[in-house]
């Protein structure tokens, strides 16, 4: 759910606070708010793939040839982008690992339990996929 909700710039970008229900992640997400507006208070439903094929395999095209289905058509905003840092916060009681991607200058800062994290590497593409629930 939306917590919280800042203004980047006049226009366009709003960095949203949130935290996951299933997994107790926190999460800053900046969000091209004229194209997929969110509100303070929404549920969505956020995943990071490295894929948009259903099977799984690697993107060659950022439009499936022959019109195929794609992950992305079960969501409403679609990003493509690459996690640039990860570090460790262990300020509170239990240590967390932090991954931060970069969208095309939108940013992502996402904390959570390492056992939830340990998929993620330097480095790695990724795509962050969104709709409200």
């Amino acid at each position: 759910m939306v917590k919280n909700m800042t203004k980047i710039n006049a226009s366009s970008v709003s960095r949203i606070e949130a935290r996951s229900e299933e997994y107790g992640m926190e999460m800053q997400l900046d969000v091209h708010t004229e194209i997929y507006p969110v509100h303070v208070g929404e549920k969505y439903r956020m995943a990071l793939a490295p894929s948009l094929n259903l099977d799984g395999t690697a993107v060659t095209s950022y439009f499936p040839e022959g019109g195929s289905k794609s992950l992305a058509d079960k969501f409403e905003y679609v990003m493509h982008g690459l996690l640039y840092k990860m570090s460790e916060d262990a300020s509170g009681s239990n240590a967390k690992v932090v991954v931060y991607m970069s969208f095309g200058g939108l940013q992502l800062m996402l904390k959570g339990d390492p056992v939830n994290m340990g998929n993620f590497k330097l480095d790695q593409r990724l795509f962050l996929l969104m709709r409200k629930m």
